[in-house]
């Protein structure tokens, strides 16, 4: 099984760069199904139902989401009437959406995507190690494909959650710092990790925002409103191809489209 994980898609850019390569990439690679990184997607902060729409309609299977899951307040009173968007698991109890999904109908067997937030330099959230290990357990009842996208800041902590995870899940993919690592591998477990897919959207950027704004930031120290850039759009994600029989992975590999 062949699956495809977008990075943080982000704004515009982001999005028509998802909409113009997805197609492609799925008649090139065989794709089976294709999960990505939406909590960016509207503006560079946060995700609406009508962009969720629109990813799904240009052939997103599952859209995670990360810590501006609640940037855009529409989002919440209709989070839980998408099946396929995952916000953080390790979110406080009872909060709205679900931490995972399961793509029945899509492959067979399934897919389940699990969403999880790291603790360092983030805010504060349930411990991701003990609630990652609950629910991957429970999702592997259910199907023994399970891509796990951790949404963290901090390098240390994405690599000790491939290990941690290592032979329980089928992927650990990180997220959140929008900046591509080359450290693609399938750990000894037979689970495939990254530390972070990158960004989709414009590289000629400050990991997204227009470059004048974010330098005046850090020269002056005064506040700035971003803006999403333009220029030099790319999409930066991982193809996984797995066994679906045992939910291992065979192979990890980057693929990056800039235009």
């Amino acid at each position: 099984m062949n699956i495809l994980f977008i990075g943080d898609i982000m704004g515009k850019p982001g999005r028509e760069m998802a909409a113009r390569h997805i197609p492609r990439l799925r008649e090139a690679h065989g794709l089976d199904v294709v999960v990505a990184n939406g909590e960016n997607a509207a503006g560079g902060l946060g995700i609406t139902p009508r962009l969720l729409d629109e990813l799904f309609r240009d052939g997103v299977d599952a859209i995670t989401l990360g810590n501006h899951t609640w940037r855009k307040k529409e989002l919440a009173p209709q989070i839980d009437e998408y099946d396929c968007v995952a916000r953080p698991a390790n979110y406080a109890p009872g909060v709205p959406g679900q931490g995972s999904v399961i793509l029945e109908g899509v492959t067979d067997p399934p897919l389940a995507v699990l969403n999880l937030i790291g603790r360092v330099y983030m805010d504060p959230a349930e411990c991701p190690f003990i609630k990652g290990r609950e629910e991957v357990e429970r999702l592997r009842e259910v199907t023994p494909l399970v891509l796990v996208d951790f949404h963290g800041e901090a390098t240390a902590e994405k690599v000790a959650m491939g290990w941690h995870l290592d032979g329980k899940c089928t992927a650990v993919v990180g997220t959140h710092t929008h900046v591509p690592t080359a450290d693609e591998r399938v750990l000894p477990g037979g689970t495939a990790y990254i530390t972070d897919v990158g960004m989709t959207g414009p590289l000629d950027s400050v990991i997204g925002m227009e470059r004048s704004r974010v330098l005046r930031r850090f020269i002056t120290g005064m506040p700035e409103e971003f803006r999403v850039a333009t220029e030099r759009p790319a999409l930066c994600g991982v193809i996984i191809t797995a066994d679906p029989e045992t939910g291992k992975a065979l192979s990890i590999k980057r693929v990056q489209c800039i235009e």
